[in-house]
């Protein structure tokens, strides 16, 4: 009886976060799917109303929303293998002993907190500019020709931008995944002859794969809504539009909140698809 009664009094204390949770998520969305049939300009009053599904239908027939669902999903698919790639060498890097090793951590998290805007200007200034950029001077230094890094190889350019921004996420997280491997397996399994290559596969890797799980989730719904770093570089030309992106372009152009409003559901639809099919490859791990 008393665990009963304490259980309605739980449920009754979590009833104003819930309920506020659900209000900070399904108000948005639901005000998001209402304009979506409408044609809403604030900027022109008077031409609105209610039209079905032409935002929807618009939007998809658009020449470019075929090519920003491409772009954006090889952005994720590419930045979601490199940092999780990279971020597991890293975490086992890291876990070794060294000298000044809490300071080398320290730089190598270090870009996770630097804001998206200030990293694509710090990278397009100063690392990607073909003349004064520091790339630019590398290729200098060994007689090869300039290279504009954000006009011939625009989408790289953005991987490798977004990919450093997230790089120390990823490593932060399977670092204290790797931290809560028992030494003793590893000392196990070398003095029964297994080496590095062995007992990375055997055992750390199968260690890390609710760890890699959780950065592929939480990595993916952050990336699908990647803008700033675009913004600042190519603007979404040279074939970098992403489908957020095209949502900004789609409302600056017609000034219909309507029409952004469509794209915005097809954004929410693409990332349910995503999320189901991520969960459904590697969401098992979760239950292990």
């Amino acid at each position: 009886m008393a665990t009963q009664h304490s259980r309605s009094a739980a449920r009754l204390m979590m009833a104003p976060a819930v309920m506020l949770l659900l209000g900070w998520m399904l108000v948005p969305l639901m005000m998001t799917l209402y304009f979506s049939f409408r044609r809403y300009l604030p900027l022109r009053p008077g031409n609105e109303g209610w039209v079905g599904f032409d935002n929807y239908v618009t939007f998809f027939t658009s020449s470019s929303f075929a090519d920003s669902i491409i772009v954006t999903l090889m952005l994720v698919g590419f930045v979601l293998a490199i940092t999780v790639i990279l971020g597991i060498l890293l975490a086992i890097l890291l876990d070794q002993p060294m000298w000044g090793q809490g300071v080398v951590r320290i730089f190598v998290i270090a870009p996770f907190f630097v804001m998206p805007t200030v990293s694509a200007l710090v990278w397009k200034n100063m690392f990607m500019d073909p003349v004064n950029g520091l790339l630019g001077h590398v290729l200098e230094f060994f007689g090869l020709p300039a290279y504009d890094w954000l006009t011939q190889a625009p989408l790289t350019s953005i991987i490798m931008i977004v990919s450093w921004q997230w790089l120390p996420f990823a490593t932060l997280i399977l670092l204290t995944a790797i931290q809560s491997l028992d030494s003793e397996q590893l000392e196990a399994a070398e003095m029964d002859g297994a080496n590095v290559f062995s007992r990375f596969y055997h055992i750390i890797l199968p260690h890390l794969s609710r760890a890699i799980t959780v950065v592929i989730l939480i990595q993916t719904i952050f990336l699908l809504s990647i803008f700033a770093e675009i913004f600042v570089t190519t603007q979404g030309s040279f074939g970098t539009r992403t489908l957020t992106y095209l949502i900004y372009q789609r409302v600056l152009e017609s000034q219909n909140v309507g029409l952004g409003s469509a794209g915005g559901i097809y954004a929410v639809i693409l990332a349910n698809i995503v999320a189901i099919f991520l969960m459904r490859i590697v969401g098992k791990n979760l239950d292990a």
